[in-house]
């Protein structure tokens, strides 16, 4: 096959507002579609059936292209994400909104950097122009609030940041997602969390009044994560190191149990899978970094790898979150991260 004369960003870019596409245009991309197998295979992209999707995703990247900020039309990694990843997304969530004929939560597992909230609000637009409403939960939102958490931490000291398992609501949340499947229901409020209250300690605010969402983004560090074999934690990786430490893993671990009821109200999910989990300390640092730049108060690299060292003693991704994309059986789709932040591979899980 001959090697492409445009690039995926310039065919894009060239041809966003043109209603005549070239033959050879098309050719590239359906190529293009076809070469990365383990995408296809995710995406139900097949040599009979190439041309006809193409053509779908391509109508639709016309219609929200005018809607993405300049940003994306400016970076290549931004625009090859849109094509191959939200674009496709978008339309397999249609697609199973249509066969399932009632509301999709869609769970989204992923640490901070990868990308959680820039995907939940590239689908929105996108599923918006295929005439479908979403609404985004976050882990965050279900939250105990304060009072609640601040009683939680003189029971247990180590509960020194909100985040870990056993500092949300579990029940509200599998309330709230009973409430969004439903066809029947009117209006949900969805609770929303104020990170900033209480000199940042957070807690409860107005709720969002929802009515009608056709799919449900609903996101988080551990979503969907499982409890795992205590004994692993005999020879758990650092920073998981003294007795305490392996305690607090068992603990937590063993508090996933109370979160699987919540996991059972998803109907699909998804990883935001580092290429290394290590980068989140990199990142972390970044945003900090521009926190200060920009006259806010940050942490220093010190407090950061001990704050993201805590949640790695919780759930340490090479335990909780590495094993899921062997999991066919819980996982739908990995989208790994590459260390600018940008999508790499995707692909659906297989069992190993």
């Amino acid at each position: 096959m001959e090697q492409p004369s445009l690039s995926l960003n310039q065919i894009l870019t060239q041809w966003a507002d043109q209603r005549e596409t070239p033959a050879e245009v098309w050719q590239q991309l359906e190529a293009w579609e076809l070469s990365d197998q383990r995408r296809a295979k995710a995406f139900g992209v097949t040599p009979e059936n190439v041309s006809e999707i193409v053509q779908q995703r391509w109508l639709l990247f016309q219609s929200v292209y005018p809607s993405f900020p300049p940003a994306v039309a400016e970076n290549p990694s931004l625009l090859n994400t849109l094509w191959h990843l939200w674009l496709p997304l978008g339309m397999q969530l249609a697609q199973y909104r249509q066969t399932l004929g009632r509301p999709v939560v869609q769970g989204i597992l992923g640490g901070q950097g990868t990308g959680k909230t820039t995907l939940a609000a590239g689908l929105t637009m996108i599923l918006g122009h295929l005439g479908y409403r979403t609404v985004s939960l976050s882990l965050d939102d279900l939250y105990k609030t304060y009072r609640e958490r601040q009683h939680l931490k003189l029971q247990d000291p180590r509960l020194i940041w909100r985040g870990p398992p056993g500092t949300h609501d579990v029940e509200l949340g599998i309330e709230i997602l009973d409430q969004l499947r439903r066809l029947d229901r009117p209006s949900v409020q969805v609770p929303r969390f104020d990170k900033s209250a209480w000199g940042g300690a957070g807690d409860r605010t107005n709720s969002q009044t929802v009515a009608g969402a056709d799919i449900v983004l609903f996101e988080g560090w551990f979503v969907g994560a499982r409890p795992i074999d205590p004994a692993i934690f005999d020879t758990a990786p650092a920073p998981i190191i003294t007795p305490a430490d392996c305690c607090f893993a068992r603990d937590m671990n063993a508090k996933l149990h109370d979160y699987l009821p919540l996991w059972q109200r998803l109907d699909r999910l998804m990883v935001l899978y580092p290429v290394d989990y290590r980068l989140s300390v990199q990142w972390r640092q970044q945003a900090e970094h521009q926190m200060i730049a920009a006259g806010k108060a940050g942490m220093s690299d010190l407090e950061i790898e001990q704050f993201v060292y805590y949640f790695w003693k919780a759930l340490h991704p090479e335990l909780f979150i590495k094993p899921l994309v062997n999991r066919a059986d819980w996982v739908d789709l990995v989208v790994e991260i590459n260390a600018d932040h940008s999508a790499g591979s995707v692909y659906k899980p297989i069992d190993g």
